[in-house]
């Protein structure tokens, strides 16, 4: 029996935990990425996060990463402005070099999907489709067990769909457009606002919070029913912090989601808010190293 190493890389945070042979957390921690200080500082900072924990006799180590991943080789293909220098980064090798024991790597988007189908919102579905909706707006299909990667290792991109008004979907339904919303219509710096404050606003009957979730909610399901309608998923599963409000928010969507699909389509479709929160990258890390190794 292992003990398994799992990091999941945010922009944000790097939270890591030891998982059991069963993929049970035997404990977990977080610490702030530091992103803006490039890629080689942001390993440099895992490889200490692992050494540290070496000693609890590790049999693999997981990671889970923001970025676009080529999870044969463990490499980022793509990785945006907030982690500089983190694009070609050789992760797998990097540490398997390091600490002298296998290492996986995959999209955290995708890991969090595969979470959720394999012990979450998304289990005994053949075909699901996992959104986490934050900063901006990421996607997972899974079929048959499988995440659905793509010759390039990008399906499931959906944060880039085009919208009625030219805009893409994370443009519009993120939980960042949402706080830009709210800010311009207060007149108010965005820094003052986030999702929480929002939701506390709405708590106080705030008309421009409401109507502002609404608008969110109505777009979430319109982007939702456009994917739907070419995967026809069983299960639609949504994610990402501000999900912590779904007694709010999913009834909202799925009013939306059943205005823009057919009732046919619409009856079939399941929604449902993601169970495994912020240990979901860790997890969907472990699932992805034991499918691989």
């Amino acid at each position: 029996m292992g003990t398994y190493i799992s990091v999941d890389i945010g922009g944000t945070e790097i939270k890591y935990g030891l998982l059991s042979e069963d993929g049970v957390f035997l404990w977990h921690d977080s610490t702030p990425t530091e992103a803006a200080r490039g890629g080689f500082f942001l390993m440099e900072k895992v490889e200490e996060i692992i050494g540290s924990l070496m000693w609890c006799g590790i049999a693999g180590i997981c990671i889970s990463t923001a970025g676009m991943v080529d999870s044969v080789q463990g490499k980022i293909l793509y990785a945006n402005s907030n982690i500089p220098g983190y694009a070609g980064m050789e992760v797998k090798k990097r540490l398997e070099e390091t600490f002298h024991i296998p290492c996986e790597v995959e999209n955290d988007v995708f890991c969090a999907g595969m979470a959720e189908y394999k012990s979450g919102a998304a289990a005994g579905s053949r075909l699901a489709l996992c959104l986490t909706v934050g900063t901006g707006i990421g996607g997972c299909l899974l079929a048959d067990g499988a995440v659905l990667r793509g010759a390039g290792y990008s399906a499931g991109s959906v944060g880039y769909l085009h919208m009625p008004d030219g805009r893409t979907f994370e443009e519009t339904a993120s939980v960042t457009a949402l706080v830009r919303k709210v800010a311009e219509r207060k007149r108010e710096d965005a820094a003052l606002w986030n999702g929480r404050k929002i939701f506390d606003g709405i708590a106080g009957r705030d008309g421009i919070c409401v109507a502002a979730v609404d608008e969110m909610a109505d777009l979430l399901g319109l982007g939702i029913a456009d994917i739907c309608y070419l995967f026809n998923p069983e299960a639609v599963v949504l994610g990402g912090g501000i999900m912590r409000q779904e007694k709010y928010l999913l009834p909202r969507i799925r009013a939306s989601l059943d205005r823009y699909l057919n009732p046919v389509v619409a009856s079939r479709t399941k929604l449902r808010a993601a169970v495994h929160r912020n240990e979901a990258g860790m997890l969907g890390a472990f699932y992805h190293f034991k499918d691989r190794q």
